[in-house]
């Protein structure tokens, strides 16, 4: 695969997403529906795409102007001027769809504030500083270190589900935070989101992470066990979160590191030994797990392959899990990892006549739409693409906002 031309390929497919109220959800034809609700998710990772790619040398795709339009638009109709935070959906004419308050879509505005703010977008350290409030002043929970997923509008009333992908985002989105402001809270609190994984959940359930909780943080294994293939709670396993989780640690044992006060921190954390735990979980119960090669989506806590379908965000994290292996010298396999990752990508998602990647597949390798129907967004597979570019160069990155703007 040739990583610049299907960079510039995917982002000539991305820009089709650019609607009045932010970025939508682009369907299989690279259109979206004209009456469809506005996801601040995908918002903020268009923005945060279209920031990276503003950093990569030529306007690619027009990427600077529509970095532009999203930051307008998170500091313009998702803002709630009442309550505080943002907005879950709008609809096409701006007005709220859904008020409430999701922790994972705020890990994702935080996300965009800063890469905004490396490409040096003249409102995004309003936007990043303005969204690190609102994660800290709201959803984080001090008692557990860990940030909770959904208030309603007026942060009244907290919903008693607590669940590890909003934490795993908000790891992200912090790191990048500190990476490219040195908020010395944002990266001690994705500090003890990540010693939770690696000390707690993962030797604690054989590397097989659990991803939903009660209030109080305790497992709750068979939530939607009658919905075992939900796009957001799916019940057992995630094995893609478990390649996304190892390469976070990795982004944080590079930024623990790299910062004075949490060296002894990084000594202490373990997290070179639990990523490559993960990684080797996500591998061993993931990969041609019922006999046809690609991750499946989940398993049961025993490795049992439960929704088979494969996932173009789970091989592109795939992918850049190696590329982040590489580039600390984690393990031995690496190199033949991206190369097979890469390969799978290339000859099974990559739909170059209809653009971007097939989001799913069935278990025979053919496109299908059960979970994930269109081609949303392309955060995962830039990112993916990105590092896998820089892997050999030794370059330590601890996000991809950062190292875009030091790449620049």
């Amino acid at each position: 695969m040739d990583l610049d031309v299907e960079i510039a390929r995917l982002l000539d497919f991305a820009a089709r997403a650019r609607v009045d109220a932010g970025f939508g959800h682009l369907d299989a034809t690279g259109s979206v529906p004209p009456q469809a609700p506005v996801e601040l998710w995908i918002t903020c990772r268009m923005t945060h795409v279209f920031g990276l790619a503003s950093l990569l040398g030529p306007d690619r795709a027009g990427a600077r102007a529509l970095l532009d339009h999203g930051v307008a638009a998170l500091l313009g109709p998702w803002r709630d001027e009442r309550s505080g935070g943002w907005f879950t959906t709008l609809r096409p004419d701006g007005a709220p769809d859904d008020d409430s308050k999701a922790g994972y879509a705020h890990a994702f505005v935080v996300l965009a504030g800063a890469t905004a703010t490396a490409a040096g977008h003249p409102r995004g350290p309003e936007l990043l500083a303005e969204a690190v409030a609102v994660l800290r002043e709201r959803f984080w929970e001090e008692e557990h270190g860990m940030v909770v997923d959904a208030w309603d509008r007026d942060f009244a009333t907290c919903d008693a589900y607590r669940g590890l992908n909003a934490n795993m985002h908000a790891v992200e989105a912090l790191l990048a935070a500190y990476d490219v402001s040195g908020d010395s809270w944002a990266l001690a609190a994705a500090t003890r989101i990540g010693e939770r994984v690696a000390h707690d959940l993962g030797p604690g359930f054989s590397w097989r992470l659990p991803e939903h909780f009660d209030e109080a943080w305790v497992p709750q294994p068979e939530h939607h066990r009658d919905r075992p293939a939900d796009p957001f709670q799916p019940y057992g396993v995630t094995i893609g979160h478990l390649l996304e989780w190892s390469r976070l640690l990795l982004h944080l044992h590079v930024a623990s590191t790299r910062d004075r006060a949490h060296r002894v921190a990084a000594d202490r954390q373990g997290l070179l030994g639990a990523a490559a735990a993960l990684t080797g979980a996500a591998i061993r119960d993931g990969w041609a797990a019922d006999g046809t090669d690609g991750f499946v989506y989940t398993t049961d806590f025993d490795g049992a392959p439960v929704v088979r379908e494969r996932m173009h965000w789970v091989i592109a994290e795939a992918v850049a899990n190696a590329a982040m292996r590489i580039t600390v010298g984690l393990d031995d396999d690496a190199e033949r990892d991206l190369e097979r990752w890469l390969g799978f990508a290339e000859a099974h998602h990559v739909d170059l006549d209809g653009g971007s990647w097939w989001h799913e597949l069935d278990a025979d390798l053919r496109p299908s739409g059960t979970v994930w129907p269109g081609k949303p967004d392309v955060y995962h597979q830039l990112q993916a693409l990105w590092l896998a570019r820089r892997a050999t160069t030794g370059e330590r990155v601890v996000s991809f906002a950062g190292a875009a703007a030091a790449w620049a």
